[in-house]
């Protein structure tokens, strides 16, 4: 059961994280400052190495400074943390924190910030303790048809309500689904978060007040990768949820990757080979394990071990077929009209691409192979839009009714 976040040990990640990001600033600026003092390929004189001893003094005063001040006030706050109280959730905040852990979340999980997203999962925005009288209490009309919600990088399962429609509401009302939304923090490796999803579908199977007849799942970008991984692992290990599991939606994950993520690993690498230039490459390397995981659509621990993240790499990730005995069906979103093209389909929805969204690749091997009439292209859509438009929400539908 997740730890309830007060304002003490909301605080208390927030002191740290600013800590951690005065350091590293220093240490840009530093960088930065020699790279001026030291010109590239040229000799340095007495008087420069002077100017650069007397300067990382400073620097480093800063950094002790930074460091002394910052564990004092988190050992103030931890002590006044159970006279301030909870925090009351807002979107907004649950926002700020999906964005925050989608970006840092792995330096959160590692420092162990409380600032970090536990994976659970939710109710109309509230944790669901995975105990038979607590899941009877939360749906008192449950049923053996469970569906399960899963969002995408930087979001979070209130962010599934968006233009006043709700996806997984919908389709439990029109089909007589029990939805259930997934919580996790996007930042982390997929294959981490695959794992610990595989271990909570298995408790809450075995603790479904009712037989379960059929777990659907219904995924958003990140979120499909997560639940390949999950369904990876959880076949590994034989575990039941796997034969409960009837169809997967995806909607616009970057099965094959995503090109920003790409692009983003060439500025990097780019900057880093750039004198001046260099120290700014330590900013771009804020990326999570998560964001570098979308480069080529990571699934399994062995697609990142060992490997060097911001490396420019050839894709070398294990082909995960889909699974036989689930129906899987994918929807791809082209932000531009249908006589976009060629073209439109190589920007899809300006994150994914349609080629990447329907599983297609170059290689026979990696290709994922949906049937045919089991994807389809939501034009005039954006990213977002995946989770609000109505022609999206009727295919959907359509597909889970057969």
């Amino acid at each position: 059961m997740p730890m309830k976040k007060n304002t003490g040990s909301t605080l208390q990640g927030i002191t740290r994280l600013v800590s951690h990001a005065t350091i590293e600033a220093t240490n840009v600026v530093e960088a930065m400052h020699h790279q001026v003092v030291h010109p590239p390929f040229l000799p340095s004189t007495r008087i420069q190495h002077l100017i650069t001893s007397i300067s990382s003094f400073t620097y480093q005063g800063i950094r002790l400074g930074t460091r002394v001040i910052g564990r004092s006030l988190d050992k103030i706050l931890g002590k006044l943390a159970p006279f301030l109280g909870e925090i009351k959730a807002t979107n907004d905040r649950e926002a700020v924190l999906s964005v925050l852990n989608g970006v840092v979340g792995d330096y959160l999980e590692k420092e162990e910030n409380p600032l970090q997203l536990e994976m659970q999962f939710r109710c109309q925005g509230k944790s669901l303790s995975i105990a038979r009288k607590s899941i009877e209490k939360t749906y008192p009309n449950y049923n053996g048809k469970i569906l399960l919600l899963v969002h995408g990088s930087c979001m979070n399962d209130l962010q599934w309500t968006r233009a006043e429609h709700n996806h997984g509401l919908q389709l439990g009302q029109d089909l007589g689904k029990t939805p259930i939304y997934l919580q996790y923090n996007s930042g982390r490796h997929i294959s981490e978060n695959g794992q610990d999803l595989n271990g909570l579908l298995e408790k809450l199977v075995s603790e479904w007040p009712a037989p379960v007849e059929e777990l659907t799942v219904l995924a958003h970008s990140m979120g499909g990768l997560v639940t390949r991984s999950a369904l990876y692992y959880g076949q590994q290990q034989q575990k039941s949820w796997t034969k409960q599991l009837k169809k997967i939606v995806f909607l616009g994950t970057p099965h094959h990757g995503a090109p920003l993520e790409r692009i983003g690993n060439y500025v990097d690498v780019i900057m880093g080979g750039i004198p001046y230039a260099k120290p700014f490459a330590r900013l771009a390397k804020i990326r999570s394990a998560g964001v570098t995981d979308l480069r080529y659509g990571n699934l399994i621990r062995s697609d990142w071990e060992g490997k060097e993240r911001f490396k420019i790499q050839k894709d070398s990730r294990q082909a995960i077929p889909l699974p036989k005995q689930v129906e899987c069906y994918s929807i791809a979103a082209v932000y531009g009209k249908t006589s976009a093209g060629k073209t439109g389909q190589m920007l899809g929805d300006t994150l994914v691409n349609v080629k990447s969204a329907l599983g297609k690749h170059k290689d026979p091997a990696k290709s994922l192979n949906f049937k045919e009439d089991h994807t389809w292209i939501s034009y005039e859509t954006s990213h977002l839009d995946l989770l609000s438009n109505v022609k999206v929400y009727t295919k959907i539908k359509a597909w889970l009714e057969i």
